[in-house]
């Protein structure tokens, strides 16, 4: 019998398995039991590309953190505008796959393009002539920012029903139960006003680095 033009199990199947497992079911749905089975090979076949779950974990979020875009950081944008549209792509990314942020918020560890993107942050705002230590906070804070507006929405916090808040009790919240319906477009807005705001400080603290203060 003539062998297949594709291998049946790869590296790459295996991870776009897991995350399509991730993205539906969440981190707990993801079993070297399951991969097996949804790929449609024997469980002891996994070890040949993966030793442990954790590995392929680690794998899922590195697939994550390769489809944030770069490239700003190469085209010659000015450090803010660098910033604030990696940032959008960043969350893009986290939007898309809120399942594995969890691992995503360990940090970059070992993975290639968690690597590659702390590097190109960092090595664009000492660039454009920030302090090391400075620009180590920088990609710190930029990643604490995103990460936090990745992992749940405020608007879809609140429940659709008119009687849930009391104005009694909630005075101030009598239009909560709008917030849900609205969702995408008040979380949207909430992450360009933090952004603004943080970009808009860091310009202020950049202003003073160019002085020598």
């Amino acid at each position: 019998m003539a062998r297949p033009r594709k291998p049946l199990l790869s590296t790459d199947r295996i991870v776009e398995t897991a995350r399509a497992l991730v993205d539906a079911e969440g981190l707990a749905a993801v079993s070297t039991r399951r991969l097996a089975a949804e790929l449609g090979v024997s469980g002891p076949s996994l070890y040949n590309h993966f030793r442990t779950k954790d590995e392929i974990l680690e794998a899922v979020a590195d697939s994550v953190s390769a489809q944030v875009d770069l490239s700003m950081f190469e085209d010659g944008r000015e450090w803010r505008t660098a910033l604030h549209d990696w940032a959008v792509s960043y969350r893009t990314a986290l939007r898309d796959h809120p399942n594995i942020v969890p691992v995503l918020a360990h940090g970059p560890g070992r993975r290639p393009a968690a690597l590659h993107l702390a590097d190109a942050v960092y090595g664009a705002m000492v660039r454009a002539g920030w302090p090391a230590a400075q620009a180590t906070s920088i990609g710190a804070l930029m990643r604490y920012f995103v990460m936090g507006s990745a992992l749940g929405s405020f608007a879809g916090g609140f429940v659709d029903d008119a009687g849930a808040y009391d104005p009694a009790d909630y005075p101030h919240l009598q239009q909560a139960h709008l917030l849900a319906e609205q969702q995408e477009k008040i979380d949207e807005r909430a992450f360009e006003t933090g952004l603004t705001a943080l970009l808009d400080g860091l310009a202020q603290q950049y202003a003073q680095v160019a002085q020598g203060v």
